[in-house]
């Protein structure tokens, strides 16, 4: 009976205390057998060196003796089973046998190629979203790779700031929902599944809010506008268990965000418990000596460690510094036992002590190499990801069977471009990336025609070609010009003083306008551009971003009303670079502009309209919606209640589509000033043509929370207005008044 008692014991304690130790005993008894150099090696990542993503310092025949004597923990751009296997492999030559962790940048996509991320978020698709990450994931983890410098969740307001293209917008509330559905599809059903990654929260914090919208530069603000508007992606990622988090290479009020001790310790670490661990941006922590903070890479190194910096991307500090400042006892050894524990637990997380090869697969790399699926989906996605921004003639969409097409522009035979900035090269890109002509002349009927000038080049003076792209126009019942900025004028490093066309393509569709023909613009960009000539002239503009692998299908699809656009700006569409910055959200001043003509003795330009050209949430559709109908539960509520909001939708057109029904409040007293409108939720529907459907939505008092100048964070009773629109500017609105 005794021996049956402890076997019942034995067997309902899960083997933990016995033979099956935990992950925290696995990572406690091998920091036990560990040398602070080999503890130290845990926080260093390299670069692989054929691919670099920054001013690349690496010396491979040291790197590769590094890795073998166990001094390297990660590397990054190194991607493919057999490339992986053969680091990983040396990894496990050194003494302890401790696997690599391969890190890349899976931004929008890895072999097939979703739509930029701000591009992403026009689809305002959270379940997309969510499944491009599931699929990217799948196919990163079957190259190899076991993490992902993704998702971004900066917050941006400025067009000029070229990283832009890589994050979800000037919102707050709607960064943070399509952060965590990045997330959850980078992560899948957990770590140590073969198809999910490491995710990682970035950049940490603020770099949205680079002061000029310039890469690198400083950010200046109060702590109560980091902690309401720039810090809740990030909270909010922490508390979905996002694997990582990534520095920002700006000061935030002085103290680069490497070495801040209040957002990485007193906040992440801190009150928010954050059980990951947090990598520099490449060379970040060396980079400390040019802002000024630091005198060498030692106080550097010193500096990032106590402050919760756990991984040293490539700026060669931590293995050169970190033992000497232990052994002169001006660092305390625990604060390298934390960084190191956290980065192993992540290992076997991911089950690499169990075996280092499992994501090294060739048959599972082979697998996902052109997995049509995939592909199919990418079409869909991008297509959903297109915002009409004018169709005054009702020119799109177009029939297939029109006699002859003109498409003119420099990008309307580009491949690789349509991947975007952040996208993965692989040596077939050319073959098969869909270019905007491919798709286009798949659609067309047998008897018509697809015509094709290119009529200018990106980015110079050459007028040369301005005369063959106007005898094309002249020859087609329908133009579709292809305008915009390079797919390498928008992403890091890629901030501009000036947003309009580059080159001479304004100057190109002007004189392809005079011809008088029907003219569709399309525009390629990874940013909000400036283009106000051809917004106030061109009546058809599609907003396309730059899609991806199946671009010409995508644009195609919704060219000839296979796909009916719903997508919906992310960003504010600014006049001209002089408004900028320009959002939706902003403070009421006291003197506010009565109107958009309104300049005297307000806040305003004396050159300049008010509003923007095209507002935040702004997207048409080749149908039209009606809202009618808005009711609330209660205009009068008090403490936890519930406000319950509806509002009827009616397809009043004569085509089927989605809409995003988008939901914002106005807290109309605070005891710090509020937005004049804040999002608080949004819906997209699906509507037949002819038919409506009732949105609801709900709000209880922690919607209306936010923080004080003392960074309280609560809410105060008052009048609100409640308002449902199509887009920020165009809303019904009722007011409520709500007590404690």
């Amino acid at each position: 009976m005794k021996k049956l008692y402890f076997i019942l014991i034995f067997t309902a304690f899960g083997f933990n205390g016995f033979g099956q130790k935990t992950i925290d005993q696995k990572v406690t008894e091998l920091l036990s057998k560990m040398t602070l150099e080999e503890k130290v090696g845990q926080l260093v990542q390299y670069s692989g060196f054929e691919y670099a993503t920054g001013p690349q310092n690496s010396n491979s025949a040291n790197v590769l003796n590094e890795i073998k004597q166990g001094k390297v923990g990660s590397m990054l751009n190194v991607s493919g089973a057999a490339e992986t296997r053969k680091f990983q492999e040396l990894a496990l030559k050194s003494r302890l046998r401790i696997p690599l962790l391969f890190g890349q940048d899976v931004i929008h996509g890895y072999r097939t190629t979703f739509p930029v991320n701000l591009g992403q978020a026009a689809s305002w698709d959270l379940k997309l979203i969510e499944k491009s990450e599931r699929i990217a994931a799948t196919e990163a983890s079957a190259y190899g790779i076991h993490w992902t410098f993704a998702p971004m969740v900066d917050i941006a307001r400025d067009p000029r700031w070229g990283r832009v293209m890589e994050g979800s917008g000037e919102d707050t509330y709607l960064g943070t929902q399509i952060g965590l559905a990045r997330i959850k599809g980078f992560q899948g059903k957990g770590l140590g599944n073969l198809d999910a990654i490491m995710a990682c929260a970035k950049h940490f914090a603020a770099y949205g809010a680079a002061v000029g919208g310039r890469d690198y530069n400083s950010v200046d603000m109060s702590l109560r506008q980091l902690n309401e508007t720039y810090l809740p992606p990030f909270k909010a990622a922490a508390e979905a268990g996002v694997a990582t988090f990534m520095n920002s290479f700006n000061d935030i009020n002085g103290i680069p965000a490497t070495a801040n001790k209040y957002i990485l310790r007193d906040l992440l670490k801190g009150k928010w418990n954050y059980q990951g661990f947090v990598v520099s941006d490449w060379g970040s922590i060396g980079e400390m000596v040019s802002h000024g903070f630091v005198k060498d890479n030692k106080e550097a190194a010193e500096k990032a460690i106590n402050a919760g910096s756990d991984m040293d991307m490539e700026s060669r500090a931590y293995m050169a510094e970190l033992p000497k400042l232990v052994q002169e006892g001006k660092l305390d050894p625990k604060l390298i036992d934390d960084a190191a524990r956290r980065i192993l637990v992540k290992k076997f997380e991911m089950g690499l002590f169990d075996d280092a090869y499992r994501f090294s697969n060739e048959k599972r790399q082979k697998e996902q190499l052109n997995n049509i699926e995939n592909r199919k989906f990418g079409r869909e996605f991008g297509s959903k990801s297109i915002v009409l921004l004018k169709n005054q003639k009702n020119i799109l969409p177009l029939s297939r069977s029109t006699k002859t097409i003109a498409l003119i522009g420099p990008f309307g035979k580009e491949t690789s471009a349509n991947h975007g900035f952040w996208s993965v090269s692989f040596k077939d890109d050319n073959q098969r990336i869909v270019t905007q002509f491919d798709g286009i002349k798949n659609q067309l009927d047998k008897n018509s025609t697809l015509l094709y000038a290119k009529g200018a080049n990106v980015d110079d003076q050459d007028r040369s070609m301005f005369a063959e792209a106007v005898e094309t126009a002249k020859k087609a019942d329908v133009v579709i010009m292809t305008l915009g900025e390079g797919s390498a004028m928008s992403g890091e490093a890629k901030s501009r003083s000036n947003l309009h066309f580059t080159g001479v393509q304004e100057d190109l569709l002007k004189e392809i306008a005079k011809t008088g023909k029907p003219i569709v613009l399309i525009i390629n960009a990874g940013r909000p551009l400036v283009f106000d000539w051809a917004a106030d002239n061109i009546p058809t503009i599609l907003y396309t971003w730059w899609l991806g692998t199946e671009a010409g299908n995508s644009i195609a699809d919704v060219l000839f009303g296979t796909v009916n656009p719903g997508g919906k700006l992310p960003m504010t569409f600014p006049r001209t670079e002089g408004q900028i910055p320009v959002y939706y959200n902003h403070y009421n001043t006291g003197r506010p502009a009565k109107n958009n003509t309104d300049r005297n003795y307000v806040s305003a330009y004396i050159d300049l309209d008010n509003d923007p050209k095209f507002p935040f949430g702004y997207g048409l559709s080749y149908t039209q919606f009606t809202y009618s109908d808005m009711n609330l539960s209660s205009t009068n509520l008090k403490g936890n209640q519930t406000l319950n909001i509806s509002v009827n939708v009616v397809n009043t057109g004569n085509y089927d589509g989605e809409e995003v029904v988008q939901l914002y409040i106005r807290d109309l007293v605070g005891k710090v000033v509020r937005p004049v409108k804040e999002l608080k939720g949004f819906q997209k529907v699906f509507i037949k043509k002819g038919e409506s459907k009732t949105v609801n939505f709900t709000l209880t008092p922690e919607n209306l929370k936010f923080y004080d100048d003392e960074l309280n964070y609560d809410w105060e009773t008052g009048e609100f207005d409640i308002m449902i629109g199509t887009d920020s500017q165009n809303v019904q609105s009722k007011r409520i008044n709500w007590s404690k």
